[in-house]
């Protein structure tokens, strides 16, 4: 049982590597760099962020990203980011779906909040974690 389930998760990290190396994408990157994010992988990590930021919420209602300020990047099994973002409370409350298009809050309930967070992810099997996570009032 122990080599058989290393071995997907092997092949399928070989095989990027090989094609990432075949198509001239490659690259050896030492520490984080200031790299745009694809809007594909942008998308899914930022709605990755937000989501576990709402998870872990003991707040009523639930926030949405308002801006993506600052993204670097570094290649190491995965893709790890460092995003700086700041999100809003919405008007939804945490259980709601929808959260990401709902409106924020008026004026007198609004509250924006500046957050750094390491997200670390294998895009090409969908998987997000994240590290490391602090906000600050905007």
């Amino acid at each position: 049982m122990g080599i058989r389930c290393w071995r997907k998760p092997l092949l399928l990290l070989l095989i990027a590597l090989v094609l990432s190396t075949k198509l001239g994408h490659f690259q050896r990157w030492e520490g984080f760099q200031e790299k745009p994010m694809s809007k594909k992988n942008m998308k899914s990590t930022l709605n990755f962020f937000i989501q576990s930021y709402n998870n872990a919420s003991n707040g009523t209602y639930s926030y949405r990203v308002q801006k993506l300020i600052r993204s670097q990047m570094q290649l190491t099994m995965g893709v790890e980011y460092i995003v700086t973002v700041k999100i809003g409370r919405t008007k939804y409350k945490r259980n709601d779906t929808g959260s990401s298009s709902c409106p924020l809050q008026s004026k007198k309930l609004r509250k924006s909040l500046i957050c750094e967070s390491l997200i670390y992810t294998v895009p090409w099997i969908n998987y997000f974690h994240l590290w490391n996570n602090s906000c600050l009032e905007a």
